[in-house]
């Protein structure tokens, strides 16, 4: 059954565009296997965006708000730094599945797509500042706090990378209270 265009919306299409991202980059991103994920015709598309292009640049804007500034507000705000950081790295990697797409690694393929090399840096800037920030907060000199938040930075990365291809992980409540152990000690 096909679903009237008027109740999905250009934010559904991003967020299927999103999905699609994640199990194969920038290439699987076409219209008309997703219209028949989302259940719907093509002409629901195109009552939202004109192009394939503006898709895929509302899907990246939907992954920066995301996991950017505006997707980690809710941890800038925790004023104590360290349980910031322990919440932050727990959430982290409790996301972190095994074997399952990651957008931000099928992005680095396309790295050489300028629409993705924003996106991406945009997040791991917002990512990285709010790592320093904590550092600084938790005692760090500025340039000491920025090194340290960009190898918890690389090791969260690290992690997602892993994921991809190790089933024998250990839990994510072994992983965090280690991750936790190992970024907050100074």
């Amino acid at each position: 059954m096909v679903r009237e265009s008027a109740r999905l919306s250009a934010r559904d299409w991003a967020r299927a565009a999103l999905k699609a991202i994640a199990a194969g980059g920038l290439v699987a991103v076409a219209v008309e296997p997703l219209a028949r994920t989302l259940g719907v015709t093509k002409g629901s598309f195109y009552a939202h965006y004109r192009n394939r292009d503006e898709l895929i640049a509302a899907a990246l804007d939907e992954w920066v708000r995301g996991h950017g500034e505006e997707g980690l507000a809710e941890f800038a705000a925790i004023t104590d730094p360290e349980r910031r950081l322990r919440e932050l790295l727990t959430t982290v990697v409790h996301a972190v599945q095994p074997l399952a797409p990651s957008v931000h690694l099928s992005l680095l393929g396309d790295r050489n797509d300028p629409r993705v090399r924003d996106a991406v840096r945009r997040v791991d800037r917002a990512r990285l500042e709010l790592l320093a920030r904590t550092y600084r907060e938790l005692g760090l000199s500025p340039e000491r706090a920025e090194s340290r938040a960009r190898v918890a930075y690389a090791a969260i990365l690290g992690l997602l990378h892993l994921a991809q291809t190790d089933t024998e992980a250990p839990r994510s409540d072994a992983l965090a209270d280690e991750a936790a152990a190992v970024f907050l000690s100074s």
